[in-house]
């Protein structure tokens, strides 16, 4: 299983420097990507803006958009958003795509909340449309730049849920999800749940997998820290519900990281990512530090 690491951009203090220091270090350790995630109302740094220095800054990584809320955003803007993506890593991307779960972000874009699944899927198409060379209408000229070799971006769902499974499986490669309780029969149950989604709409291979969870690790008070994060970014779903799950925020040492890690092996998973709540560079370090010992043969 691969083990990718996000950019703190979510958790308190990011800047410039934060960023180049995890850069380098994400691209230097023994990990499959750099990602982060997209929130409009929020003190995270806008999501594209924060990729594309990622994928000038790194050279072996690949580079995840984790994923972009495209029902919000025209698609051939995403389009060439991800074509200079692909332009800047050199052929390095893979995208996510999703609905999200916050209307705050929709009105702040001045797009509708109404239709975001059906909407999703119609914007999937015109963007894959887009980086293969169409026009975004009859008579356009097409959307640069051109992407790397004529590849085609790999695309994963953030789906959820039967319905939200179904949908995916008629157009993505597999599926990016999330638990926020690391909880191995839960992410097991999401692996099963896509696998069989894939199974039903005919689709001879198989998803794509991945999953992951918040984590802190090599700080002074880890436990603190995590709830603290984990409390400010649920937040906007209410305080109860931000509450009782960051008292339940569990990977704050390397035994809990092991055994998440352990899990998502067990359930199939292709790839984990690791979405740290501190910008502390001693996070990544520890980090660094017990993958390698981890995955060494």
């Amino acid at each position: 299983m691969d083990i990718g690491v996000a950019l703190p951009t979510m958790a308190t203090g990011y800047s410039r420097e934060v960023h180049h220091s995890w850069c380098a270090g994400i691209d230097a350790g023994p990990f499959s990507s750099i990602s982060c995630g997209e929130r409009i109302t929020y003190r995270n740094p806008e999501m594209m803006t924060t990729l594309a220095s990622a994928a000038s800054l790194t050279e072996r990584v690949r580079v995840f958009v984790n994923l972009v809320v495209a029902p919000m955003h025209p698609p051939a803007l995403v389009a060439k958003e991800l074509a200079t993506l692909e332009m800047l890593s050199e052929g390095r991307v893979t995208l996510g795509v999703g609905v999200g779960g916050r209307e705050h972000d929709y009105r702040a874009m001045e797009s509708s909340y109404e239709r975001r699944h059906s909407r999703l899927d119609i914007a999937v198409a015109e963007i894959r449309s887009i980086l293969a060379g169409s026009g975004p209408f009859e008579g356009a000229d097409p959307v640069g730049p051109d992407v790397v070799g004529g590849r085609e971006m790999e695309v994963l769902a953030g789906a959820m849920g039967p319905k939200g499974l179904g949908r995916a499986a008629r157009w993505a490669d597999g599926v990016s999800g999330f638990s926020l309780t690391a909880d191995g029969t839960e992410i097991a149950e999401a692996a099963e749940a896509a696998r069989r989604a894939w199974s039903i709409a005919g689709r001879e291979d198989p998803p794509r997998l991945v999953s992951g969870c918040f984590y802190v690790l090599g700080v002074e008070e880890p436990q603190e820290t995590l709830r603290r994060f984990t409390y400010d970014y649920l937040e906007i779903f209410g305080r109860g519900a931000a509450r009782t799950l960051s008292e339940d925020a569990p990977v704050w040492n390397e035994e809990r990281l092991a055994t998440v890690l352990g899990e998502a092996a067990e359930a199939g998973i292709d790839e984990f990512i690791l979405v740290p709540g501190t910008v502390d560079p001693a996070c990544l370090d520890a980090t660094t530090s017990f993958c390698v010992s981890s995955l060494a043969p």
